[in-house]
């Protein structure tokens, strides 16, 4: 084979890294992570993934999807399947159609002929791909089927250098007018959809929808897409077939989905439909060398740091749920996967609606310098009805009221239908128990036992009323974990499944648990839920044990679950469409407050009503426990827009390190990616453009002649500019201070000063009611009316200012009769605030103004209330040509701001200067002036967009220079940013990473046992409240944890950082530490529940949380050279993988 170049050692030696001097770097990357598809420990050459610009370009040429064509270093080359990315020659696999010699005349040409192993022709190379050609002419012409020339030997067949140099990746022609995102018409049918793909990837049993075929086309072109549709409109259907094309196309494609739960199902599903699938999650890994990986977005975040070689042959990567980009949580792990994706992989999006998809997409197209088409649904594929539900009994179980009909009308009569049914019987309890309001001892127990026996009629009324209307299966959405477990064993008297549902029921149940041992198969929330499933009701939240939520899953799937209470959660997952859903409230706490449903989050749990193909309309109930909500809170809510998505990028310790640790990608061109800054990115090209005009005209710009008395003319313009800018400052934070809003009431006498009134008088009349952009309509004095034209109007600033324009007041006065007009003024519009209030009727003069705006008024004389202010106006201004006196704003106002006060003393100094200039005392001033000032606004323009084009505009740019010097302060990196033993340590942590390293470089972990390291470790991932004692040998130990989280809080805080030392300590929560420490000693979960009140399924999701972080520190210990802690970590996470917390997910089995 032909020699490479001989590989350089990369200047930064950390990352194992072999680089070429040149652009677009060829790496050999060693993957550190252990043999389960992350990367294995094998060298790979590849392209860094994060190059910027992209060196394949796609370029459709004909109608034919199959036909594709890339361009590679402004060659034209077909095929990228069989011709990898950076290399002029490829491999093609497709049969050719050659003579069968006869039997035993077997030649080594005949052998060899399929394999054009880079010899041939370069020139013959070029005619690939021309245009016009289709692809089975091209492929006739490829050098891959042209037959070898006979050899003497084996040696003539080897690569020639010269065919097989791996080229630097080149800037793409970006598309025309730069548009990346594409809209795709949804509605449009496709008619010729079989003939454009007579032999597609997948078929299914149905005929997929007019969107689903719309991105079919596209994945066929190798274009990616952003589907946004509604739930269960069957957005799965573009996964598959992007996962059959790559099992076709011998290539790789990743699913990843925001939880480990949608992960377990899907790989269910898939491997069912085909089979080479597999599964890549915190604590699982099966099938990694699979062509299809199911994986949450974190495991990939993980390959592409550590350069997998997973990413080599990798088509298609999928994203499910990308409205969980919002989360602030874990959004940022969905940034920084599509930054860091090679240019080359194709991207699906799969979303609900959402309105700004072409935006996301356009930021992505931008990213990947590639377009992307945005497909989203406008229908439901089975519309929904919305009803309220007012009854409490089974005498009122038909007060059902329609909100929002299938066509998405809002009906008012049903809603005041509905308030007035609540209120007449509110009206009749409040006579009946006000009568009978018992005053003796034994009332209040009347009322607590009528209470008791209320609760279940009313938790069964709904479902009594839904099974006779044939309304089931339904989901019933409860915002509180113990609200689910109180509704579901509310109805002990209902049965909804038959003797041989329950058969089959009892039969499924006893094959899940089998694997359970015989302990924890008689846990008292197994053996709950097992009479649940029994009489076809079932519960699902965070509180149930893993394998118990697999199993409601499971049987709700078949139809054997009727009744379902289950939080928010359940809405995110596959497709499990109910008959009906109910909203048990409209209200959540969202971890700080308590507050309404926000659109998306309702539509996305109502879109579990309605299943395709056996219901027409799909019921959606919400239930009115007490009073009706507000009408406008409810047609927010249903028929208001979704969130927006929107940018949760943030900056981590583990990012920096791991970005500090390769040359490719810096930590601000990170940042510079991210959709957070790409409102203000996006024209950079426009910005660019603009710069390289404005330097062309600064250069044809005559010099101003500043000799002689016009020595000081810079001088001059600087101090009027920042004179200027010290006012606006000042009047800026008058009009930003309470008392200064206060002032600004009608009557109030003001100096105008904007585009059309320079130092005018004017009273207020009306203050806007909105608080947050307060609007002032004022009367203002102005010399004759105004033009409506703005280029009519005669410019409100001199066009060279002197002296007393700049310094001082010199008040408007009208040059002939005075007129008068009424202008909206913002609080900048208002140059001074004088001490002057006049009695005004501002509601007569603002209605005498607007009639006489009218034709057939504009003759009529003012009132008298008009007149009467304009005359006090004129007599204000007659008086005080240099202004009336104004609020001062620490004596009046009494604003304390270090800066105004500040900025008064510098504003007297610039107005001593500006008296004192000479250059206004030459006749050549105007002239020169004017030739400066253009000048300097063209110099001020330039460094504006300077500024924007610059690092420095980066939001997050100060944060990234704090946290550098937490980790520069703490020995993480040095002063050159290269990163130290101890920054390693900490990219090897999955959380945490520097309170983790912390502890494991103060030998805080190695004097202590397994089970103790891991109950102390389980104050870093535990999430639920508890006590902090645990009556064992800790106690020191979480004192010590605590006082090295100070120590890193006192350095955050030090370095400028905003969150607390309390907030930081305050993360930790030690509640589960003798919990976990039992278990990992061996003890059954069944005798876990007397230790802590916390529910299993939050005591299980912690111990596995914490198994996966002794397996990160065992990989950091071995990295440190701490054998002994590296076999204390692998003992505790062995201890604690065992049993009921981690029994195999039933979608694996």
């Amino acid at each position: 084979m032909a020699s490479l170049p001989v590989p350089q050692i990369c200047s930064k030696k950390q990352n194992s890294c072999f680089c070429h001097p040149q652009p677009g770097c060829l790496c050999m990357v060693w993957s550190t992570q252990p043999e389960n598809g992350r990367g294995r420990r094998i060298p790979g050459l590849f392209w860094l993934s994060w190059e910027p610009q992209s060196h394949l370009t796609y370029r459709p040429k004909d109608t034919q999807p199959q036909a594709r064509y890339w361009e590679v270093r402004g060659q034209k080359k077909q095929n990228l399947l069989t011709i990898p990315p950076g290399f002029k020659k490829g491999m093609d696999f497709a049969p050719k159609d050659r003579p069968t010699p006869a039997p035993g005349l077997l030649s080594l040409s005949y052998l060899l002929e399929p394999l054009d192993l880079g010899g041939g022709d370069e020139d013959e190379n070029e005619a690939v791909g021309q245009p016009g050609g289709s692809r089975r002419d091209a492929v006739s012409a490829s050098p891959c089927s042209t037959p070898l020339a006979r050899a003497s030997s084996l040696e003539d067949l080897v690569l020639k250098e010269a065919s097989t140099a791996v080229s630097a990746p080149e800037a793409p022609e970006p598309p025309p007018q730069e548009q990346w995102a594409i809209p795709v018409d949804a509605t449009s049918p496709v008619g010729d959809f079989y003939r454009l793909i007579p032999q597609p990837a997948f078929q299914w049993a149905f005929e997929p929808d007019v969107f689903q075929k719309q991105a079919i086309l596209h994945l066929e072109r190798h274009d990616s897409v952003f589907v946004a549709a509604h739930t269960s409109a069957g957005k799965t259907v573009v996964a598959e077939y992007a996962i059959a094309l790559a099992q076709k196309h011998m290539t790789r494609t990743i699913y990843t989905s925001p939880i480990k739960a949608l992960s377990n199902q899907k790989f269910r599903d898939f491997r069912n439909t085909f089979g080479d699938v597999g599964l890549l999650t915190g604590d699982v890994q099966l099938h990694p060398e699979a062509s299809c990986l199911i994986m949450t977005t974190e495991i990939l975040r993980s390959m592409l740091y550590s350069g997998s070689d997973v990413i080599r042959d990798l088509e298609w990567v999928i994203f499910d749920e990308v409205h969980y980009i919002n989360d602030a949580e874990r959004g940022v792990v969905w940034e920084e996967v599509l930054i860091m994706l090679p240019d080359h992989v194709s991207i699906i999006l799969l979303s609900a609606t959402v309105p700004n998809a072409l935006e996301f997409a356009d930021w992505i197209g931008r990213l990947k310098r590639r377009q992307i088409y945005v497909i989203s649904t406008v229908t439901r594929p089975v519309p929904l009805e919305h009803y309220l539900f007012t009854g409490n009994s089974s005498k009122t179980q038909g007060e059902l009221f329609l909100l929002l009909d299938s066509r998405g009308a809002f009906h008012t009569k049903g809603y005041y239908a509905a308030v007035e049914a609540k209120k007449e019987r509110m009206s009749k309890h409040a006579q009946t128990f006000g009568a009978k309001q018992p005053t003796h001892q034994g009332g209040p127990a009347q009322v607590r036992t009528g209470r008791v026996l209320y609760l279940p009629e009313l938790n069964l009324c709904p479902f009594s009323f839904l099974l006779q209307d044939r309304g089931l299966p339904v989901v019933v959405f409860t915002f509180s974990r113990g609200r689910c477990d109180e509704q579901a064993s509310g109805l002990t008297s209902l049965d909804l499944t038959t003797s041989s549902e329950k058969s089959e029921i009892h039969l499924f149940l006893q094959r899940c648990l089998a694997r359970l041992r015989g302990s924890d198969r008689q846990l008292p929330q197994v053996l709950h839920m097992s009479e649940l499933l029994n009489r076809g009701l079932g519960v699902h939240h965070s509180g149930i044990l893993p394998i118990l939520k697999e199993i409601v899953e499971m049987l709700f799937s078949r139809g054997l679950v009727k009744v379902l209470f289950a939080t928010e959660t359940f809405a995110m997952g596959v497709n499990m469409p109910a008959r009906t859903v109910v909203f048990d409230s409209m209200r959540k706490h969202d971890g700080s407050t308590f507050r309404d449903l926000l659109p998306g989050e309702y539509v996305q749990m109502a879109g579990r009503a309605g299943r395709r193909g056996l219901d027409p309309t799909g019921t959606v109930i919400l239930l009115c426990k007490g009073r009706v909500p507000e009408m406008a809170d409810l047609h927010r809510m249903m028929m208001g827009k979704p969130s927006q998505l929107q940018s949760q990028f943030r900056l981590t310790y583990t990012m920096i390190l791991n970005l500090l640790r390769v040359d490719a990608l810096r930590v601000e061109d990170m940042m510079k990616r991210s959709f957070s800054e790409f409102p203000s990115r996006k024209d950079s090209k426009a910005h660019e453009q603009a710069l390289a005009e404005l330097t062309k005209r600064l250069g044809s710009l005559e010099e101003p002649d500043m000799t002689g008395q016009l020595v000081d003319l810079p001088e001059y313009y600087g101090w009027g500019e920042e004179l200027t800018e010290t006012q606006h400052m000042i009047q800026r934070r008058i009009m930003e201070s309470v008392n200064g809003l206060k002032s600004l009431s009608a009557g109030r006498v003001v100096v105008v000063k904007n585009q059309e009134h320079r130092n005018a008088l004017g009273v207020i009349l009306q203050v806007s009611s909105n608080s947050t952009s307060r609007v002032f309509t004022t009367l203002v004095l102005c010399d004759k009316p105004l033009s409506q034209d703005p280029q009519n109007r005669g410019p409100a600033t001199p066009e060279v200012p002197y002296p007393d324009d700049l310094v001082g007041f010199k008040l408007f006065l009208p040059e002939g009769p005075c007129h008068h007009t009424v202008v909206k003024l913002q609080p900048g519009d208002m140059a001074a605030i004088t001490t002057k209030v006049l009695r005004v009727n501002g509601e007569k003069i603002l209605e005498d103004f607007s009639k006489r705006q009218q034709p057939k008024f504009k003759k009529d004389p003012p009132l008298a209330a008009v007149t009467t202010a304009v005359q006090e106006l004129l007599r204000l201004a007659q008086a005080h040509p240099a202004g009336p006196p104004t609020l001062d704003p620490v004596n009046d106002l009494q604003l304390k701001d270090v800066s105004v006060v500040e900025g008064g003393l510098r504003a007297r100094k610039l107005e001593e200067l500006i008296r004192g200039a000479q250059c206004v005392h030459s006749p050549r001033f105007p002239a020169q002036y004017l030739k400066l000032r253009e000048r300097m606004q063209i110099q001020k323009e330039m460094e504006r967009l300077r500024f924007l084009l610059s690092d420095q505009s980066l939001l997050l740019l100060p944060e990234y220079h704090q946290r550098v010097e937490v980790l520069r302060t703490l020995g993480y990196v040095d002063e050159a940013g290269t990163v130290k033993l101890a920054g390693r340590v900490a990219c090897a942590m999955s959380s945490h990473e520097l309170l983790l390293t912390e502890l494991m470089f103060d030998n805080a972990l190695s004097t202590l046992r397994p089970e103790e390291i891991a109950a102390l470790l389980s104050g870093l991932v535990c999430q639920s409240p508890g006590d902090d004692g645990n009556g064992y040998l800790l106690d020191l130990g979480i004192e010590r944890v605590r006082a090295v989280a100070k120590r890193i809080g006192e350095v955050q805080v030090a370095c400028g950082l905003n969150q607390t030392v309390e907030e930081f300590v305050g993360e930790l929560n030690f509640g589960l530490v003798e919990v976990v420490y039992e278990w990992a000693r061996g003890m059954p979960f069944s005798e876990l529940a007397g230790l802590s009140g916390t529910p299993e399924g939050l005591v299980v999701r912690c111990i596995q949380r914490l198994a996966e972080m002794c397996r990160s520190l065992r990989g950091a210990a071995r990295l440190v050279g701490e054998p002994v802690l590296g076999a204390k970590m692998e003992t505790a996470a062995t201890l604690l993988r065992r049993d009921i917390v981690f029994a195999a997910s039933l979608y694996t089995q």
